[in-house]
């Protein structure tokens, strides 16, 4: 592994995990609830849900912080080494392992580590476990 020292960002990355945290943390204290996104989106679907209004505005934001950031620095190159049927599998495991796991990432490994949750450590730790024998498995036994 190298890494790219050119593009190495380590101020703008520490603040984006700032503005992460600050983020979360104020809709925590204004909702009462976890920003974990695929809680939230999985709220949307539900009828009659308290709070709705709140969620999608903090929806809103994550996507427009998106546009805003491609607007101001342009878009980034993205290159994806898999093909179609590699991202939806990739995808549709997600999406099984936050049922399982009852929350994704930034509920879990933002949300829940800053509230030193025992069961966010141990989902956080098997988000990243699977992550690293997945990709091994991947780059080194099925490709080589």
């Amino acid at each position: 592994m190298t890494i790219d020292w050119l593009n190495f960002t380590p101020w703008t990355a520490l603040f984006g995990g700032m503005l992460i945290g600050l983020g979360a943390s104020l809709f925590a204290v204004m909702n009462g609830r976890i920003a974990g996104i695929s809680g939230l989106l999985g709220s949307l679907l539900q009828k009659q849900r308290e709070g709705r209004g709140e969620t999608l505005w903090f929806l809103a934001g994550l996507l427009s912080s998106a546009v805003i950031w491609w607007l101001l620095a342009g878009r980034p190159l993205v290159q994806f080494q898999t093909g179609w049927v590699g991202l939806l599998t990739a995808g549709l495991l997600v999406g099984v392992g936050t049922r399982y796991a009852s929350g994704c990432t930034s509920g879990h490994g933002v949300c829940g580590l800053a509230r030193l949750s025992p069961r966010s450590l141990t989902a956080t730790l098997c988000f990243m476990a699977s992550g690293f024998v997945v990709v091994f498995i991947v780059r080194h036994l099925l490709e080589g």
